[in-house]
């Protein structure tokens, strides 16, 4: 066991502060004081190996979350306990075994880079599955309602292509890989749910809406009703990507600008128009398309005040 004297000196050194170091032989037996004695001190020593699980039981009490470095057998009990285990790469094999994490050259100094890693890792999936879930919500609400009320579904399977390579696709990629600081917070599916299957049944909605229109006008079912609610989906689609890409930044932007121009190049080339059975709608039905696409990117937007607040903060 390293002295108390000891560990000062050598927390001093590492910039962990200049307070004497707490003989953990004297430490309180009972576990609420104990928790109470951890949480006003940060330097131990002459600490046991069973006094080690008991100093990260007592922190996580408290609401810590905590980590664990160590290399000896003698510290397995601790790094069970702990939340996040982390051997040394010349550890005992036991002691690597039940480690969550091996350090293979030793070096603490790479811990910041992996932290960030796993922060981009997560916040990035919870942000991409928004984008796939909506999808999936207002497919089901179509699926449903379209069935109910025997009317024609408003999209080819190649057109629903087109605008999910536009708006989810693609997108998802580059939002997958790019950096985010955010820091960890439970609840993942609960925040993805509470925005997707709102913003889902806004899409399917809206969408649902505008076909009974192009049903009730005669042109339901033909290139031009598809291509009208192709749009409208489109738009729809784009403004969920830019909610879930918030804060935005430059790379964002550029992302969202290129979702921006890629229905307008494919309408604007007869032989994609051709490809994805496509064409431009009458000038009055184009009006109601936009108008419905950008009525359904307001209610998306009010969503999003209330449910990706947390989700989008850095």
């Amino acid at each position: 066991m390293t002295t108390p004297r000891t560990v000062s000196l050598l927390a001093t050194k590492m910039g962990l502060g200049t307070a004497q170091a707490c003989d953990a032989s004297t430490l309180p037996a009972e576990p609420a004081a104990l928790a109470d004695y951890v949480q006003a001190h940060s330097v131990f020593g002459r600490v046991g190996p069973h006094q080690k699980m008991e100093l990260i039981r007592a922190l996580q009490t408290k609401g810590h979350t905590v980590a664990m470095t160590g290399d000896g057998v003698n510290d397995i009990p601790a790094l069970k306990a702990a939340d996040l285990g982390i051997a040394m790469d010349t550890a005992a094999p036991a002691t690597k075994a039940v480690a969550r994490l091996v350090l293979l050259d030793g070096r603490f100094d790479r811990l910041p880079g992996i932290l960030a890693e796993g922060r981009r890792a997560i916040n990035n999936m919870e942000r991409v599955s928004m984008l796939f879930l909506s999808k999936t919500a207002y497919a089901t609400v179509l699926a449903f309602a379209c069935g109910l009320l025997v009317q024609p579904y408003p999209f080819l399977p190649r057109q629903l292509s087109a605008v999910d390579g536009l708006t989810i696709g693609l997108p998802a990629f580059f939002l997958a890989l790019m950096p985010s600081n955010r820091l960890y917070a439970p609840g993942f599916l609960r925040r993805s749910l509470n925005f997707a299957v709102p913003a889902g049944i806004i899409t399917g909605r809206t969408i649902l809406g505008l076909n009974t229109y192009i049903h009730v006008s005669g042109v339901s079912g033909t290139e031009t009703g598809r291509s009208a609610a192709t749009i409208a989906l489109t738009i729809i689609g784009s403004w969920i990507l830019a909610v879930t890409s918030r804060p935005l930044t430059t790379a964002k932007i550029v992302v969202l600008a290129g979702t921006g121009v890629g229905m307008p190049l494919i309408m604007g080339f007869d032989f994609l128009r051709d490809f994805f059975l496509l064409e431009w709608p009458p000038a009055d039905l184009l009006l109601i398309s936009v108008s419905a696409g950008l009525v359904g990117a307001a209610a998306v937007e009010l969503l999003s005040r209330f449910t990706v607040r947390r989700t989008n903060a850095t």
